[in-house]
């Protein structure tokens, strides 16, 4: 028999979660965000689940070539550009878009002599400090591209440092972005999950779901239930020891859980080596038998403790859920210090991993 553990990951609800942005951006085009194995979920399987989408969005060149192997014809657009001239015959040939966010990569670009034309984007830093091009630096760049007669279309866009929290930095930024476009007339792309459900203003041509399509929150205060979501991700195991432990009593690595009074414990099989956070202190939530517990002391390579004091009647093989179906991958994120785009990006590939449709 095989360890229990498995990722669950329902690709209806990756299907269900599409409609809400487009719902939620009616009037624009969605460049559906599938980098880093789609958020874990698997690039491939995602990618089925979210046909309907008018784009994709990866980071790196070898995902781009996965998906028009399996035969998608929809723009794929690269949002870290190309890393070496190397690779931009290979962009050309799959008629990617790569995202230029320095001026000599607009440069290097120009100057190629590619045998495709090339749709690019110009990534603008409006305030994020982080990727992107002044503004200011623009009409040179967008100077060069235009002379180069292999350069085709041409999208402007922005990123969004505080869309989740902050209205005025939203706001500022931008501005700032319509500062530098507004007079141009060229199709953009500004906003992630949290402007597109937030910030209509900032919808423009193209938005870029992420953490919203594999039906989680970008927002601190709420889940993804709370605004329409589903979960797509469910990460399942069982009990596989149950522990009775005296008052005074340490458990696991460390002794940093302390029974205080005698109890019952389990001991669930999931790990920091299959994802799980090995900073999870306790306290975290967790379901057990479907109902809400608590773990305890440290997360081990293979292993964690969990509380059976509310629920008695738990016995080896009971089912336990880390995160998902009934328990939001928020809750677990907030009580780890961390958030959910790095739990659903942390699942290790020993983890099993069952699709379904709902």
């Amino acid at each position: 028999m095989s360890r229990p553990l498995i990722a669950r990951i329902d690709t209806a609800a990756l299907a269900h979660n599409l409609s809400v942005a487009r719902a939620a951006a009616p009037n624009s085009k969605v460049l559906a965000v599938v980098k880093a194995d789609a958020y874990g979920h698997g690039l491939l399987r995602a990618a089925r689940a979210l046909r309907a989408a008018d784009g994709f969005a990866v980071l790196r060149l070898e995902e781009a070539m996965q998906l028009r192997s399996e035969g998608y014809s929809h723009p794929i657009v690269l949002l870290e550009g190309f890393f070496d001239p190397e690779e931009l015959p290979e962009i050309a040939r799959l008629r990617l878009r790569p995202v230029l966010h320095r001026t000599d990569q607009a440069d290097i670009i120009a100057r190629s002599r590619l045998s495709h034309r090339v749709d690019v984007l110009i990534k603008l830093n409006t305030g994020m400090n982080r990727l992107g091009i002044n503004p200011k630096r623009l009409p040179e760049t967008l100077a060069a591209l235009r002379a180069a007669p292999h350069i085709g279309g041409i999208t402007l866009m922005t990123h969004f440092a505080s869309a989740d929290e902050d209205d005025a930095s939203v706001e500022r930024q931008l501005a700032n972005f319509q500062v530098a476009t507004g007079h141009l007339g060229l199709p953009c792309s500004l906003a992630n999950s949290a402007a597109l459900l937030r910030h209509p203003p900032t919808h423009a041509d193209w938005v870029r779901p992420g953490i919203m399509l594999y039906g989680a929150s970008p927002f601190v205060e709420q889940t993804g239930e709370d605004i329409g979501l589903l979960p797509v991700m469910t990460l399942e195991s069982k009990l596989i020891s149950v522990q009775f432990v005296r008052k005074g009593e340490g458990v696991g690595y460390g002794a940093r859980f302390v029974a205080e009074r005698d109890m019952k414990i389990g001991i669930v099989a999931c790990g920091y080596a299959d994802g799980y956070p090995r900073h999870a202190g306790t306290g975290t939530p967790i379901l057990v038998g479907g109902q809400l517990t608590r773990t305890l002391g440290r997360v081990s390579m293979d292993m964690l403790n969990v509380d059976l004091t509310a629920v008695p009647t738990a016995h080896v093989g009971s089912d336990v859920t880390l995160w998902g179906v009934g328990l939001p991958v928020e809750h677990v994120a907030t009580a780890c210090g961390t958030i959910s785009y790095e739990l659903l990006t942390a699942l290790a590939p020993r983890v099993p991993v069952e699709e379904s449709e709902g």
